[in-house]
């Protein structure tokens, strides 16, 4: 699927993203239609939903993506706000994934490009470098002065997405969703646990860029 076809169509009760969907327009090509989560009239084939979920149940989220699965199984993007993060259920089995509105709209690129199946095309920098140490997005793998560092799956997922959201803090409830999915039951002290492996195996130096925020959670500073 080449950018010149592909069409988006957004869902939204109000004009509040309008600016961040047409984005896409400038990034990536693609023509972005307007509906609503209440009339998703459109008669026209398109390649992906893009859904503001500011008031709209989870019933009416999997009343969508099923009726995306009459299409064709088109995938589904959700906007939605960090403070109705802990209330959201992703549809089972459903090709769709979620993102923050305070995210960039090279981050709102990439993530449609993973969900129509096209992220090889999108040229992006893999490789993140922070002091004396080295994190290679694309192989999962991490070095300090250039040497391995054993992390576990979940131990890199955790530092990757703070190192690659700089300067913000998260709570741990948004860390769980974040990284670890919906589906975890686990409490936040898993977040604090992980924290402390990571801090120990990446030296005092790295360490001191994964900063506590009291009362809140943690963040990265850059």
């Amino acid at each position: 699927m080449s950018d010149s076809q592909a069409s988006i169509l957004f869902m939204a009760r109000t004009t509040r993203f309008h600016e961040f969907a047409r984005s896409l327009t400038k990034t990536m090509g693609v023509t972005v239609d307007v509906a609503t989560p209440d009339s998703p009239t459109a008669a026209h084939d398109f390649n992906m939903l893009l859904l503001d979920a500011d008031g709209v149940r989870n019933d009416r989220i999997e009343q969508i993506s099923k009726w995306l699965d009459d299409r064709g199984g088109i995938p589904m993007l959700l906007i939605v706000d960090d403070e109705a993060l802990s209330g959201l259920r992703l549809p089972a089995h459903a090709r769709c994934d979620f993102i923050c509105p305070t995210a960039s709209t090279t981050e709102l690129e990439v993530r449609v490009r993973r969900l129509v199946g096209d992220e090889e095309s999108f040229a992006v920098d893999d490789v993140l470098h922070i002091d004396n140490l080295t994190i290679n997005l694309a192989t999962y793998q991490v070095y300090l002065d250039d040497e391995p560092v054993d992390l576990t799956l979940m131990e890199y997922s955790l530092l990757s997405f703070l190192a690659t959201h700089p300067n913000r803090a998260y709570s741990r409830e948004v860390l769980l969703h974040r990284v670890w999915g919906f589906e975890y039951c686990g409490g936040t002290r898993t977040v604090d646990v992980h924290i402390r492996r990571i801090r120990s195996k990446v030296g005092p130096q790295i360490a001191a860029h994964i900063t506590t925020v009291r009362g809140v959670g943690y963040l990265f500073k850059d």
